[in-house]
């Protein structure tokens, strides 16, 4: 799969709902989730099982983990699984925004062989340090970076936080040494025991961790202040500027999902996303609750690709 040919390609977006027939699930539904339980996107995947089976007539809706190969397991899964309907990806920025750029090959192509059925909303990432590391802020931890070259390490169980890690030490001219894990519980778990010294990674499995004191935020990588941790600056704010990352999460099936499928599906999410229930919901696991239509989020991940290749670019990262 061309770059060139990626960036061009177009995600095709189904028939309105109206046009569409009413598709009623008859068997269980199953969110194909591409890491481990207890990550961020699993308890997002979790929260909208619940909310979206009441709208689905009472559909059983499962969640399924399959973590690995930085996601591509789980979006292999689902490129290839029949397109009725009842095999659906939570994916995120990892696999259809990030891994075209960081891997020389994945077996799929993230426009061509899914479809778009609604963005889930946005994550918010810190860095965080083990609560020993002797740094109180981000030019501290790059001071020390700088006076320890290649001894100061990071981790990482997604996209996210690789190309995060990587663009700390490229924007601040540092060197440190990442350590990759599959998912994020397992890195995070080797940040808390010190194994591992810093880790940049979403809130929900490290905001309890950051409140209890064994891990320390130093700054959020978005470019404003999150609501959920008001009193953490941001990287621009502490001298890192144009510094900034945006991760998501969304819905998609498999390339030539039956329509009235996708329009049900489609239909559903909107109703969802205008009750402030969802939002309030996706907050109490940090997480910004956000939903689209089809066709915006085929927009969106289009953009998404471009802009992660970007930035990936400019953090010397070579895919592998």
């Amino acid at each position: 799969m061309h770059r060139r040919t990626l960036l061009a390609a177009t995600l095709a977006t189904p028939m309105a709902a109206s046009a569409q027939s009413e598709w009623r699930p008859a068997r269980p539904i199953n969110l194909i989730v591409p890491f481990a339980a207890g990550s961020g996107t699993d308890a997002v995947a979790r929260v909208l099982a619940q909310m979206l089976a009441p709208e689905l007539g009472g559909a059983t809706i499962t969640v399924e983990n399959r973590p690995g190969a930085n996601g591509t397991i789980a979006a292999m899964a689902v490129a290839r699984a029949a397109p009725d309907g009842y095999t659906l990806l939570v994916t995120t920025n990892t696999p259809h925004a990030a891994n075209p750029w960081l891997m020389k090959r994945i077996d799929y192509d993230p426009i061509n062989d899914f479809t778009p059925i609604s963005r889930l909303g946005n994550y918010a990432f810190w860095l965080v340090v083990n609560s020993e590391v002797p740094a109180r802020s981000l030019a501290e931890f790059v001071a020390l970076a700088r006076a320890r070259p290649g001894q100061i390490t990071y981790a990482s169980g997604n996209g996210s936080g690789i190309v995060a890690g990587a663009a700390v030490a490229s924007f601040a001219g540092v060197e440190m040494t990442h350590v990759p894990y599959r998912s994020v519980p397992p890195a995070l778990t080797d940040v808390l025991a010190g194994r591992v010294n810093a880790i940049v990674v979403d809130f929900a499995p490290s905001i309890t961790h950051v409140r209890e004191g064994r891990l320390r935020a130093l700054g959020v990588t978005s470019g404003s202040r999150t609501r959920l941790a008001p009193d953490v600056p941001t990287f621009g704010e502490q001298g890192m500027t144009g510094f900034e990352m945006l991760s998501w999460a969304a819905l998609l099936g498999p390339a030539r999902l039956a329509p009235e499928a996708t329009a049900t599906l489609a239909a559903a999410m909107q109703r969802i996303g205008a009750r402030p229930e969802y939002r309030e919901r996706m907050a109490q696991i940090s997480f910004e609750g956000v939903t689209s239509t089809p066709a915006e989020l085929g927009t969106f991940i289009s953009q998404q690709i471009a802009a992660w290749g970007a930035m990936i670019r400019a953090a010397g990262i070579e895919p592998e």
